[in-house]
C-alpha cells in the first residue's frame, strides 16, 4: 500500500496517521524516539506492509508486472491499488477524498518538526501537487511512478506499468476490491482500528 492507503488505514488518530505515513523512513528501533501514538502508526505501517507483501491477491497482481519491474513489482502494485482507492474513494470513506487529503495535509504540517528529514523534503511538493488525489487518473499515477523512479531504486519503466494496467484493468481492479476487504478486517481485528466506511459497511460485507 502507498501513501493514500496508509493514511486511510490509520483510523481517526492524528498521531497514528503521522506514524503510518512516515513508516518507510524510520528504520529499526528508531521508532522508539517518537510519541507513543506515532510509534503505534509506524508499527502499523510495518505490519500492513508485511500483510500486503504476503497476500495472494497482491502476489497475483505483482506477477503481471514482473517482466518490467522484477522484484520491484510489488511497489508498483502499491501505487496501482492507491489508484483504485482514489478512484472509488466514495465506496470506502465517509469523507470526500478532497477533504480527507486536506485534513491529512494539515495533520502532517502540524507535526512537521517531528518528521524525518526525507519526508520534510518532499512533503511541500506532495501537498502543492495534491498528489494523493491525482492517483485517481492515469496521468497522476504515471507521474507518481516517474517521481519514484527518480528518487528511489524503482526501475524507470512507467510506460510499461500503465500499459500493463490498461491491458489487465479488470483483473487488477477485482484483486484490489477483494484485498480491501481483507486489509480492512486485518487492521480492525489485529490493531483495533476502525475506518469511517460509508453506510456502516464493514469488511465482511460485499460492496
Amino acid at each position: 500500500m502507498n501513501f493514500l492507503a496508509h493514511l486511510y488505514l490509520s483510523g481517526d488518530s492524528e498521531k497514528v496517521k503521522v506514524g503510518n505515513f512516515i513508516g518507510d523512513y524510520v528504520k529499526g528501533k528508531k521508532y522508539e524516539k517518537y510519541h507513543p501514538g506515532i510509534q503505534k502508526g509506524i508499527i502499523l505501517h510495518r505490519n500492513i506492509d508485511h500483510f500486503t507483501d504476503k497476500h495472494p491477491l497482491v502476489l497475483d497482481s505483482s506477477k503481471k508486472l514482473k517482466e518490467g519491474y522484477g522484484r520491484y513489482s510489488g511497489v508498483v502494485v502499491d501505487l496501482i491499488f492507491d489508484h483504485f482507492l482514489a478512484k472509488y474513494w466514495q465506496n470506502y470513506h465517509t469523507l470526500p477524498i478532497k477533504d480527507f487529503v486536506t485534513n491529512s495535509h494539515e495533520t502532517l504540517v502540524k507535526n512537521y518538526l517531528t518528521l524525518p528529514q526525507k519526508v520534510k523534503m518532499f512533503l511541500p511538493f506532495l501537498i502543492q501537487s495534491r498528489r494523493l488525489e491525482s492517483y485517481a487518473n492515469m496521468d497522476g499515477l504515471q507521474t507518481a511512478l516517474d517521481i519514484m523512479a527518480k528518487r528511489t531504486s524503482l526501475p524507470d519503466n512507467s510506460s510499461f506499468a500503465i500499459k500493463t494496467l490498461e491491458e489487465n484493468y479488470t483483473d487488477f481492479e477485482n484483486e484490489f476490491k477483494l484485498f480491501m476487504k481483507d486489509i480492512l478486517k486485518y487492521v480492525r481485528d489485529e490493531h483495533n482500528i476502525s475506518v469511517a466506511t460509508p453506510n456502516g459497511w464493514h469488511p465482511n460485507e460485499g460492496k
